[in-house]
């Protein structure tokens, strides 16, 4: 069959290959047909319609756009609406087979080398590899491996969020970095700001998946009781301080922004052990809700509290750094309100600190 250069004629043959024997077809960074030809997905649609039943073809369509590839296939007003008959987002490894990569590549890791690992990578597999890759295994290599002449990860933030967000991009940028700064209400960034910022927030969350709303547990869905986080570990640390540092990485003063995290590093990456503890917490698999707690004015914020509601147990937890900061008498008293929520549960008061990493 002569073919010419068009999609939908070579999409057509292959579709005609596969009534005749099984045939696998992966198109990768799918998306970016948008911008070459938007029609390209209409004529898909009409050659899959049509053919599909009397064909034996396995189609993986991959892309790495999250916005691009959840509009093509969910949005009722495109071509392959409903067309997908399964979908498969692609994971960060868990806390598990991050120490057992860690294990491999640098057997004697201390505690510090494990905190530090899963809070530049957070598990993705391509931050993995390139620290693997580099032997970066340690605060001080990581640091001098991200901040270097010619490094991948200078503008990785930027490599990776620029297509989602197209031209507002600065607003969302500028939205992240005030989250990656503990600046998690939406009060606090609009005050900053100086604009409404409720569009914002919500395309970063349902449509971008990037962020997350964190309520007090307990607290109702509609609750104005809200703060908010970045999922992504590594893209929370680069809006901490590569974008927020911008003008120093742009001189290429790299010892400057190393100066600023060595100075920050003990109170930010205690608020990452929390993310690893309420990961490995929640791979027990034996929960039905977690999540954290504060009451009004961020009075008597507790870090975890673990429910099961089943049998009827409540895990109330606080993370530290040094376990030498763990007091459970004051974490008992700041729980009083919440404990009148958990009448009926048998309670278990704890410290976790990087001893039980």
């Amino acid at each position: 069959m002569a073919l010419c250069g068009t999609f939908k004629n070579v999409f057509g043959y292959l579709m005609d290959v596969s009534k005749k024997r099984h045939l696998t077809l992966i198109i990768d960074e799918f998306q970016e047909f948008g911008n070459l030809n938007p029609a390209i997905y209409s004529e898909m649609q009409n050659v899959w319609d049509s053919q599909k039943e009397s064909s034996r073809i396995n189609l993986l369509l991959c892309g790495s756009v999250y916005s691009l590839m959840n509009k093509i296939f969910q949005n009722s007003k495109e071509p392959l609406f409903g067309r997908a008959t399964g979908r498969l987002n692609v994971k960060q490894f868990d806390i598990k087979t991050i120490k057992e990569i860690l294990g491999d590549y640098h057997p004697n890791f201390t505690k510090e080398d494990l905190l530090a690992f899963y809070l530049f990578t957070g598990g993705i597999a391509k931050y993995v590899e390139l620290f693997a890759g580099a032997k970066a295994f340690t605060l001080k290599k990581i640091m001098d491996e991200i901040l270097c002449e010619n490094s991948f990860f200078l503008d990785e933030g930027r490599n990776v969020l620029i297509d989602e967000f197209g031209k507002d991009y600065s607003n969302y940028f500028s939205v992240l970095m005030l989250i990656a700064s503990s600046k998690t209400s939406r009060p606090a960034m609009e005050s900053i700001m100086n604009i409404s910022l409720g569009g914002f927030l919500d395309k970063l969350e349902n449509d971008f998946g990037l962020i997350s709303k964190v309520r007090p547990v307990f607290s109702k869905p509609a609750s104005r009781t809200v703060k908010y986080k970045i999922n992504d570990n590594f893209l929370n640390f680069w809006f901490r301080f590569i974008y927020k540092y911008r003008g120093a990485v742009e001189m290429g003063n790299f010892e400057y922004v190393k100066n600023i995290i060595k100075r920050d590093y003990k109170t930010y990456s205690g608020q990452i052990l929390e993310r690893y503890f309420t990961e490995k917490i929640k791979s027990e698999k034996v929960l039905s809700g977690i999540g954290t707690y504060w009451e009004t004015g961020n009075q008597n914020e507790i870090d975890i509290v673990a429910l099961n509601e089943y049998e009827k147990t409540a895990l109330i937890a606080e993370v530290k750094r040094s376990s030498k900061n763990i007091d459970i008498n004051a974490l008992q008293n700041k729980a009083v309100n919440l404990v009148k929520r958990l009448s009926d549960y048998t309670i278990e008061y704890c410290g976790f600190s990087m001893d039980d990493m």
